[in-house]
C-alpha cells in the first residue's frame, strides 16, 4: 500500500508518516518513507510517502501510483493529485491554510472551486473538517491525528490501536490526552 502525505509546514506531516511506519513495522510489514519539505518552516508545501510492504520499490511513490492521499490542506491535494491512482482513495482536511499573498488580498484562494475540483476528479473522496475537531480535542495542533484517526477507516493493513499507540509515542506524555481524543474523534467522523 503506497500513502502519500501532503499538507503545509507545521501541520504534523512528519510525525503522521512515522506513525503509520511505525505501525506498519510493528505488524511485521516492510517499509518505506521519503519526505520533501522544502521551505516547511514557513508554511511551505511538505509531502511525505509512505509505501507499505515494499520489497524492492524505492521510497518515493510513481506518479499515479498511490492508493490513498492524505492530504491535511485542499489547495496540497491539488498539487499532489496526480500521484494518486485512478482507484485510490482521497482523504482531504477541508481547512485551508490561507498563503501571505492571499490572505493580503494580492492573489484569490478559491476554496470551493477547490473543493469541487477535488470532488470531479477523485472517485472515492471523503472531506473532512479536520481542524474543528481537533479544536473538540482540545487542540488544534492534533490535527494530523484526527487525520490518522479518520485514515484507519481506509482499510489499513493494522488496526487502529496500533496506528494510536506508534503516534503516541512520538509525543510527549502530556499532549497524548488531548491527541487520543482528536484521533477518535477522527476516526468516528469517518465510519462508514
Amino acid at each position: 500500500m503506497d500513502i502519500l502525505i501532503a499538507g503545509v509546514g507545521g501541520q504534523g506531516i512528519i510525525l503522521a508518516s512515522r506513525a503509520i511506519g511505525a505501525a506498519a513495522l510493528k505488524t511485521g510489514l516492510r517499509v518505506r518513507t521519503a519526505e520533501t519539505i522544502g521551505m516547511a518552516q514557513r508554511e511551505g508545501s511538505v509531502v511525505s510517502h509512505v509505501r507499505l510492504g515494499a520489497t524492492t520499490a524505492g521510497p518515493l511513490i510513481p506518479r499515479g501510483r498511490a492508493d490513498i492521499l492524505l492530504a491535511l490542506e485542499p489547495a496540497e491535494a491539488c498539487r499532489y493529485l496526480d500521484y494518486l491512482k485512478p482507484d485510490g482513495r482521497a482523504l482531504i482536511s477541508t481547512t485551508p491554510v490561507v498563503p501571505v499573498m492571499a490572505s493580503l488580498g494580492a492573489t484569490p484562494y478559491p476554496l470551493e472551486d477547490i473543493l469541487d475540483y477535488l470532488r470531479n476528479n477523485i472517485a472515492r473522496c471523503h472531506f473532512l473538517a479536520a481542524p474543528a475537531l481537533a479544536g473538540q480535542a482540545g487542540s488544534h495542533r492534533a490535527l494530523n491525528m484526527v487525520m490518522l484517526g479518520a485514515l484507519t477507516n481506509l482499510d489499513l493493513p493494522f488496526q487502529a490501536e496500533t496506528l494510536l499507540a506508534a503516534a503516541l509515542k512520538l509525543l510527549p506524555d502530556r499532549v497524548h490526552d488531548v491527541n487520543r481524543r482528536a484521533f477518535q474523534l477522527g476516526k468516528q467522523a469517518l465510519e462508514v
